[in-house]
């Protein structure tokens, strides 16, 4: 278990930039990792990878069955991927709810701040009628 963690950490630390790291392989390492440690943290951090891979409508399926999972039920960043997946398909309203609940649940000031901005940015792209926070399509497995 630790050495696929230390593997999915060396993958972002090798990456000179964001654009450049290799989800196909973090992707890979958290399909193992979920074969022998599976937890609702696992998958939400499957999730993440899953997006930058396969694209956010295949994320947030992965996130779905998260919700009901009570042990995930006081976790703000549950909120914050969804929220971020949410966004990026153009779901503001949706995506603003999330945040709005990741950030009543945030252990820390700064994080509150951090999920309000984020949240009050998707209501202004709702009003805006715009699609901003859109990235690349995401890299298909081969």
């Amino acid at each position: 278990m630790f050495s696929l963690q230390a593997a999915i950490s060396a993958c972002h630390a090798r990456a000179a930039t964001f654009a450049v790291t290799d989800w196909v392989a973090i992707l890979a390492l958290y399909d193992a990792l979920t074969q022998i440690a599976r937890s609702p943290v696992v998958e939400l951090n499957r999730a993440v990878a899953v997006l930058h891979v396969d694209g956010p409508e295949a994320a947030l399926a992965t996130t779905r069955p998260l919700l009901a999972d009570r042990r995930m039920a006081g976790y703000h960043l549950l909120g914050a991927v969804r929220g971020d997946i949410l966004t990026r398909l153009g779901r503001h309203a949706v995506a603003a709810a999330e945040l709005e609940r990741a950030a009543e649940l945030a252990p820390t000031r700064q994080e509150r701040q951090l999920l309000l901005g984020r949240m009050a940015q998707a209501l202004a792209d709702r009003n805006a009628g715009c699609q901003s926070g859109q990235e690349p399509p995401a890299v298909r497995r081969p």
